[in-house]
């Protein structure tokens, strides 16, 4: 494999495997991966059919009556942990990495996390199936709409606890506004700070969102609109007037997804992610022209990523996250089971799908370099290595690094005195921690 080869593979993919031959043209390799429906997943084992937010909303009352035995997993639990297994199997033997690291990226642009509690934990798998990966090289509006509407993100930054004080519900009950989801999408998902909005801005786009909850104790399951809990009259955002009713919501979304402060966010995030911790600015620039000549198109967006001089030169300049490293070090060595890998990636900091705040993890290497964290990837890279030693070192080298090794490593290796610990060298190389 080439240079080149080895870059799309580690930048912008997931990391080479063994068992993949590598791209012969690289761009056409990585353009292949932003056309077309997304790569199926596979299903969780015994499953015939993806977990459904029903079944979800019904292991939910189940533990709500009945919270199990000290010690077991609650049926929710147990529906989250084999979404997660399944996603990561997902990842250590797809052939489509680059599309998995856009998912990976959107995942934590729109961040739902395992911690906040039931009604979120039921939702995540179906969110990344139905409201992530479907529009990954889509348009952005389509993925905003899906996410901000969908159960798991209405539950996780309460707007399942909105209401219209003048509403109905609301004149009876004496509730209120909440602006969590509204502030998020504002700051988070759309506009950022730099887009100029104000707090009356995030007090009238959560009275717009009023009227919009979940069901999960009977059909219609999921997301619904409450017309008694929707704050009547007309609103305005960013200037411009909302009539009011469900379809304001909509039109909302599609104002905020469509604005330049929005293009240029979403570029600096990408930029961000693919190229430097400090995003060139003619690079933003170019990102976020892309997306508002093309009314958001993720995929022309990430097209024009791989084709950014910078996305290339100097390789192996974005430090790896610990789901990344730890992701990069299973897939070096062929390996196909989630469990050690979700292990690995909790001992490290990042735990799967559970970031600690709604604006998801770091994508800074400022965030992860100290020693101690250091030193804990010395030793995962040694205990990753016990389960793979029975492999040629050297070909765990060239499947990971190829011509990207430096002397010195290939040389350690060389002379380690076993198989374990010239793996555990290729897996605590400095060239190993980046992407």
């Amino acid at each position: 494999m080439d240079t080149t080869s080895h870059i799309a593979a580690i930048r912008f993919g997931t990391g080479p495997r063994p068992d993949q031959a590598p791209p012969a043209d690289p761009i056409a390799w990585l353009d292949a991966q932003t056309r077309g429906p997304a790569p199926a997943l596979p299903l969780p084992p015994g499953r015939d059919a993806p977990f459904s937010l029903m079944e979800g909303y019904a292991a939910w009352v189940a533990h709500d009556a009945s919270p199990p035995p000290p010690g077991q997993q609650s049926p929710v639990t147990q529906i989250l942990r084999a979404e997660q297994a399944a996603w990561l199997r997902h990842l250590l033997a797809s052939a489509t990495p680059f599309h998995d690291r856009l998912t990976q990226f959107w995942l934590n642009h729109f961040t739902v996390a395992e911690r906040g509690g039931f009604g979120v934990s039921t939702g995540l798998g179906p969110l990344l199936r139905d409201a992530i990966r479907p529009h990954v090289t889509g348009r952005f509006v389509d993925m905003l709409l899906a996410v901000s509407l969908h159960p798991a993100m209405l539950y996780y930054l309460d707007q399942t606890a909105s209401v219209g004080p003048q509403s109905p519900f609301g004149r009876r009950s004496g509730r209120g506004l909440n602006e969590n989801l509204a502030r998020e999408i504002l700051e988070l998902h759309t506009l950022s700070p730099a887009g100029g909005y104000g707090q009356a801005d995030v007090t009238e786009f959560a009275r717009i969102m009023t009227g919009w909850g979940v069901e999960r104790l009977r059909p219609p399951f999921g997301t619904l609109f409450r017309p008694g809990s929707h704050e009547p009259g007309e609103k305005t955002l960013l200037g411009r007037r909302f009539p009011g009713g469900p379809q304001d919501y909509e039109a909302a979304l599609r104002l905020l997804a469509d604005h330049p402060a929005t293009h240029r966010f979403l570029a600096t995030r990408l930029v961000r992610h693919f190229v430097a911790d400090a995003p060139p600015a003619a690079a933003v620039t170019a990102i976020a022209t892309v997306l508002a000549e093309t009314g958001g198109d993720l995929g022309a967006a990430a097209r024009a990523l791989v084709r950014l001089p910078q996305a290339w030169d100097p390789p192996l300049s974005k430090l790896r996250a610990p789901q990344d490293y730890v992701l990069a070090l299973h897939r070096a060595a062929g390996g196909t089971e989630p469990g050690p890998v979700q292990g690995a990636m909790a001992a490290l900091g990042q735990p799967l799908w559970n970031a600690p705040q709604p604006n998801g993890w770091a994508d800074t290497a400022a965030a992860w370099v100290a020693p101690e964290p250091m030193m804990q990837r010395l030793d995962i890279a040694y205990e990753t290595a016990g389960r793979y030693s029975r492999r040629p070192p050297l070909e765990v080298l060239q499947t990971a690094l190829g011509p990207m090794a430096r002397d010195e490593t290939v040389a350690a290796v060389r002379r380690a005195g076993s198989a374990r610990d010239a793996i555990a060298l290729v897996f605590s190389s400095p060239e190993m921690q980046r992407r």
